[in-house]
């Protein structure tokens, strides 16, 4: 099964001046809901709409993934609006709802999740191997590394905003 590798961090601000002087390079911006079907330990089943915001192209995905930390196994692929609508409306959920933007820095891809229901913004950085991903010196604007803090896992997040919607 593929491995993704990525740390995470919890940026401190949006890094405007960056885009504005040229050291990071967007490259994509998308909104995408977010859903979770099942959740059994370290293993997940969700859904994605993906709405990219300079084309106006929803697609939508379905991702398995198991373990926790900087490698866990996933499996990704797109599904139609259809099956999508199907299993949203089944689950009867609120989605997690936030704002990639996708950034070229230095040699590496970064995105940035600003998340829309919560004050959060999340910097990602996928890595070839774990090697790489642990010998990774972050700058400081990239704030606190949170690759293994389950507080700012998405599944807790999206979990928190059920318990929400039932009070």
């Amino acid at each position: 099964m593929p491995l993704e590798i990525e740390r995470k961090f919890l940026l401190p601000e949006y890094p405007k001046a960056l885009f504005e002087e040229g050291t990071l390079l967007l490259t994509k911006e998308q909104v995408i809901d977010q859903t979770y079907l099942a959740l059994d330990g370290d293993q997940e089943l969700r859904v994605r709409k993906i709405k990219d915001l300079g084309t106006g192209a929803v697609t939508y995905t379905h991702t398995f993934k198991r373990g926790f930390g900087l490698a866990r196994e996933e499996v990704e692929y797109d599904i139609s609006a259809g099956l999508y609508e199907q299993m949203i409306h089944s689950r009867g959920a609120i989605p997690l709802v936030k704002k990639r933007t996708t950034a070229q820095w230095n040699e590496y891809t970064i995105e940035i999740d600003d998340y829309r229901q919560i004050d959060m913004m999340v910097l990602e950085v996928e890595f070839e191997s774990e090697a790489e991903a642990t010998s990774f010196n972050p700058p400081d604007w990239f704030g606190a590394d949170i690759s293994t803090d389950k507080q700012y896992s998405n599944k807790k997040v999206w979990r928190e905003l059920q318990k929400r919607k039932q009070l």
